[in-house]
């Protein structure tokens, strides 16, 4: 059998503030952290447009659909923004399950 380990926690807390150096600013400042979202997709978009077409009529997808998919969570982007200048900066973000912002 195996063992179940209790302390293992599937979400990560991170401060909604971090004091980061802002390259335009060129001084130190407590930048704001939020999630990255994807955007509302243009249906109007050529590529989107294009999609539709190769759907339309007889046969099946325009790519195979995807038995089994290759990963199971997604890299979370970080965006910060410097409260001087109003720029913003995304961050790579690391593979998690979860990613909790927590006031610091």
């Amino acid at each position: 059998m195996f063992k179940l380990r209790t302390k293992f926690s599937p979400t990560m807390n991170i401060p909604k503030e971090i004091n980061r150096y802002c390259p335009k600013c060129k001084t130190h400042t407590l930048q704001k952290v939020s999630l990255y979202k994807a955007g509302k997709r243009r249906g109007s978009a050529i590529g989107e447009r294009r999609h539709e077409e190769d759907k339309k009529g007889y046969g099946g997808q325009k790519f195979p659909k995807l038995a089994k998919p290759a990963k199971t969570t997604k890299k979370q982007t970080l965006i910060l923004s410097c409260p001087q200048c109003k720029k913003k900066f995304n961050k790579k973000g690391i593979r998690l399950r979860k990613l909790e912002l927590v006031a610091a």
